[in-house]
């Protein structure tokens, strides 16, 4: 199970409306960064045939397989302060995090 904090949510749902996008955000994660695997994010205008797909206040969430193994447990906020506003990754899978928090390894 992946878990979308009420204000990711709420994040998600304005930049889909933003872009004219009906369906969802992909989340995954690839290969490279500081620690090794890096998280991905993106607008999709539908799922894709093996993706496990999460709902969340009429927000999706797609996940290809492959990633769902590093984001299983992963809860999803946003963040919003005088410094940056972004999307927060809490994931129990990572031993290791960059400073940033964008990338990790398991």
């Amino acid at each position: 199970m992946i878990d979308v904090t009420p204000k990711a949510a709420e994040r998600i749902r304005a930049l889909l409306q933003k872009n004219q996008c009906e369906g969802g955000l992909r989340l995954g994660v690839v290969g490279g960064g500081c620690s090794g695997l890096s998280y991905k994010f993106k607008l999709e205008p539908k799922p894709k045939p093996n993706d496990n797909i999460f709902e969340y206040n009429g927000v999706q969430v797609f996940v290809d397989p492959k990633s769902y193994q590093y984001l299983k447990g992963l809860t999803l906020d946003y963040t919003e302060s005088l410094m940056e506003n972004a999307f927060v990754f809490r994931n129990p899978n990572a031993k290791r995090h960059c400073s940033c928090g964008k990338s990790f390894l398991t």
